[in-house]
C-alpha cells in the first residue's frame, strides 16, 4: 500500500503524456507512440525540473511498466505459426542480426563511444527497433538517456526506410515476395515495416503486408537468446568485480527474469486456445504500456544534451542500417529470392 503511494503519482503524469502520444501514434504510425511520448516527456521535461513527489513513480514507469509491456508482448508471439511461415527468412534474418551487431561492436571501438548505448543500437537496428531496446535496455542496465537516445536514432532511419524502400524494390525489380522479406529484415521496427510494405502494396496491388509482417515477427524472437546472452555476460562481469573486490553479488536481480516470462507468455499463446479477442487485447496492452514508459524515459532526459551528443549515435545507426538493408538484399540474391 505505501509502495502505491508512493508510486501512483508519478505514473498518473506517465499515463496523462502517453494518451495524447497514443492517439497521435495510431493517427501518424509511420512515427509511431513512443517516439511521440519520448518527445512530449522530453519538452515536459524542459519546464519542470523539480518533480519531488512524482519522482518515485516516473522511475517505477520507466523500468517495471517497461518490464511489464515485453512480458505482455509474447502473447502476440505463436511460435508455431511465426516459425512455419517465417522459416525461409531464418538465413536472411540471421545475416543481418549478426552484421548489425558485429558493425556497432566495431563502430564502439573506433569512435569510443558508450557501451550501452552501442549495445542499444546494434540490437534496436537488427531485431525490432523500440521493442528491443525495451528489452535490451534492463538486462545492461541502460539509464533513460541511452534509451532515448538509442529510440530516437532507430526512429530517424525507421523514417527514411518507409519513405524510400518500395521505391528502391521497384528499381531494384524485387518481386512482391522479395519486397516483403526486405522489408521485413531491413526495417526496424513494426510501424515502419507496416507503412513500408503498405506503401508497396498501393503502388503494386499487392499483399506483401501479412509476409513483412510475419517475417518481423519472427525476428522478434530473436530478443529471448540476444537478452539471455547479454544477462549472463552481465553477470560474469559482475562476479568477476565481486571477486576483485570481495564484494557479493546478487544474480538475482541481474537475470532479466520478465525475459523468461515473455517467453513463457510465447508458449502459452502456441499451446493454448486463447480467443483472438484477448490476444489482441494483451497486444494492444503490450504497445500502450511500452508508450508509458517512453513517457516516464522522456521526463528523465535531458533534451539539450541529447541533441549535443547526437553525431556518433547517428553515424552508428546509419551504418548498422545501410550494412542491414545491404546484407539483407545480397542473402536474398543467393538464395534466389528476388
Amino acid at each position: 500500500m505505501e509502495s502505491l503511494k508512493k508510486n501512483a503519482p508519478g505514473v498518473l503524469v506517465c499515463l496523462l503524456i502517453a494518451l495524447p502520444a497514443w492517439f497521435l501514434g495510431r493517427w501518424m504510425e509511420v512515427i509511431g507512440g513512443p517516439v511521440f511520448a519520448i518527445l512530449i516527456g522530453m519538452v515536459v521535461a524542459l519546464f519542470w525540473k523539480s518533480r519531488g513527489g512524482v519522482a518515485a513513480g516516473i522511475t517505477f514507469t520507466s523500468k517495471k511498466i517497461l518490464q511489464l509491456a515485453v512480458v505482455l508482448l509474447g502473447f502476440g508471439m505463436n511460435l508455431k505459426s511465426v516459425l512455419q511461415v517465417g522459416g525461409q527468412s531464418l538465413p536472411i534474418i540471421v545475416s543481418t542480426i549478426s552484421t548489425s551487431l558485429i558493425v556497432s561492436f566495431a563502430l564502439y571501438h573506433l569512435m569510443k563511444m558508450d557501451a550501452n548505448l552501442s549495445t542499444l543500437i546494434g540490437v534496436g537496428s537488427s531485431i525490432c527497433g523500440g521493442s528491443a531496446i525495451a528489452a535490451t535496455a534492463p538486462v545492461i542496465g541502460a539509464n533513460d538517456e541511452e534509451i532515448a537516445q538509442s529510440i530516437s536514432v532507430i526512429f530517424l532511419f525507421n523514417i527514411i526506410a518507409a519513405l524510400i524502400f518500395p521505391t528502391l524494390g521497384g528499381i531494384l525489380g524485387l518481386s512482391n515476395q522479395g519486397f516483403g522479406l526486405f522489408a521485413g529484415t531491413a526495417v526496424n521496427d513494426t510501424s515502419s515495416v507496416t507503412a513500408a510494405a503498405a506503401a508497396w502494396d498501393g503502388i503494386h496491388g499487392s499483399n506483401t503486408l501479412d509476409i513483412a509482417a510475419i517475417v518481423k515477427m519472427t525476428r522478434t524472437l530473436a530478443i529471448i537468446p540476444i537478452t539471455l546472452v547479454l544477462a549472463l555476460y552481465r553477470a560474469r562481469k559482475a562476479g568477476e568485480s565481486a571477486r576483485e573486490g570481495e564484494a557479493n553479488v546478487n544474480l538475482g536481480k541481474i537475470f532479466p527474469w520478465f525475459v523468461l516470462l515473455f517467453l513463457l507468455a510465447s508458449v502459452i499463446t502456441t499451446l493454448l486456445p486463447i480467443p483472438a479477442a484477448v490476444v489482441t487485447f494483451l497486444k494492444t496492452a503490450s504497445k500502450f504500456f511500452i508508450v508509458m514508459a517512453m513517457s516516464a524515459i522522456g521526463l528523465n532526459t535531458d533534451l539539450v544534451k541529447l541533441v549535443k551528443t547526437g553525431g556518433k549515435p547517428i553515424a552508428m545507426g546509419f551504418c548498422c542500417w545501410v550494412a542491414i538493408a545491404g546484407v539483407s538484399l545480397l542473402v536474398q540474391h543467393l538464395l534466389g529470392i528476388w
